[in-house]
């Protein structure tokens, strides 16, 4: 089974890295899910949390204040204007 590459970063750090089985942001004209194979996309987010499933261990959720994201080839990258980690998360 395909996996995604995911990278998040921040404008002053990265945030978290690694395969995921799937990714959901809030994207500018609702949520936005993304899993393997999925068409190239680019997207603005508005604030509101992403949410990573990893291949192996929990999930990862970020709240963001904003940014955009993009899928080409089954990697995802989200860049955020500012986030805050959800207490529970895995880290990177």
């Amino acid at each position: 089974m395909a996996q995604l590459n995911v990278d998040l970063v921040a404008a002053d750090r990265k945030i978290w890295s690694g395969e995921a089985k799937s990714v959901s942001a809030p994207a500018a004209d609702g949520e936005i899910g993304i899993l393997a194979d999925h068409s190239p996309l680019l997207s603005v987010l508005r604030p509101g949390t992403v949410r990573i499933k990893g291949s192996s261990g929990g999930p990862f959720e970020v709240e963001v204040t904003g940014g955009f994201l993009s899928v080409d080839a089954n990697l995802v990258t989200i860049v955020a204007d500012s986030a805050t980690v959800v207490a529970g998360s895995e880290s990177v």
